[in-house]
């Protein structure tokens, strides 16, 4: 029972930071900036903030 909560856990920061990666980016759009981001920086801002939604559960 303990990993397939862990597994929830995880897919559900993962998929919580990519939509909030999009949104970040939506709105930086919105307001003229312009970002294109290589696959290895996507990556490291997705981990990062897969850990950082992860760890506002756990609170």
């Amino acid at each position: 029972m303990k990993y397939i909560n862990g597994f929830i856990n995880l897919i559900t920061s993962l998929i919580v930071s990519t939509i909030i990666i999009y949104a970040i980016n939506i709105v930086a759009g919105f307001s003229g900036a312009d970002y294109s981001f290589s696959n290895g920086e996507v990556f490291v801002m997705w981990i990062l903030m897969a850990i950082l939604v992860n760890n506002c559960f756990n609170k």
